[in-house]
């Protein structure tokens, strides 16, 4: 399908497939919703020496964008091997013509993000210092093929249940959650019911929370041990 690039309120550009009606991030600001669902209520609430993220999926490259400017505000004294599963990669037009990283004020990204997405897939690589990077094409309902160590946090960054509905039912989290270390998080922009019901059946516990500009609430979902009571 046709993507075309299109400009948030926020002054960062995302894609928007029109046969779908649906844009790679919120028109109300790509970089506000990336930094609340991801960074404020994700990544800041992990506090291992070593964080271990899969994200679901790498798209225009912009959460991992946020995550390294937030973990170079850091004493770096720590590791992130952060994992992403895409089908769909974008194309070196796309990914020219986002320039995301001429809205951040850290003058390295430019670097990570021209790397993230000219590197070789399917291969871990120290993308920054202590940063370790890899991007694997895949359909996420293959997850249960792919090796990954256990999973502290996920980006659950999937389109809309409204074009994809299977991406939001049963079958796919309890793939992700074989992946995940227990007390594990996902976060995630949507609020839907039948999201939460179905991360409720399969043992974690969910949080709304407020939501990024443009959406009013958003979920949190941390997985308990299998004896919790």
């Amino acid at each position: 399908m046709q993507r075309e690039i299109i400009s948030t309120k926020d002054g960062s550009k995302t894609l928007y497939i029109k046969e779908l009606n649906e844009s790679y991030h919120s028109t109300h600001g790509a970089i506000l919703e990336a930094k609340h669902v991801f960074i404020k209520n994700g990544l800041n609430k992990v506090n291992n020496y070593e964080i271990n993220i899969l994200e679901l999926g790498f798209g225009t490259g912009l959460n991992l964008l946020v995550t390294i400017d937030e973990f170079l505000k850091t004493d770096k004294n720590h590791i992130i091997n952060y994992y992403t599963v895409e089908k769909y990669p974008v194309n070196e037009s796309e990914v020219q013509n986002l320039a995301y990283y001429k809205l951040f004020e850290e003058e390295k990204l430019e670097e990570i993000f021209q790397k993230s997405h000219a590197c070789e897939w399917d291969k871990l690589v120290e993308i920054s210092p202590n940063f370790f990077f890899k991007k694997i094409e895949k359909d996420f309902h293959c997850l249960e093929s792919i090796d990954l160590p256990k999973i502290n946090l996920v980006y659950f960054d999937c389109f809309g249940a409204r074009v994809q509905p299977d991406l939001w039912e049963i079958d796919l989290l309890k793939k992700i959650k074989e992946k995940m270390s227990p007390n594990g998080l996902i976060t995630t922009y949507s609020s839907k019911g039948t999201f939460r019901r179905a991360l409720q059946e399969i043992n974690f516990k969910v949080e709304k929370l407020k939501g990024p500009p443009g959406k009013r609430e958003m979920i949190n979902a941390v997985l308990q041990s299998e004896d919790f009571s």
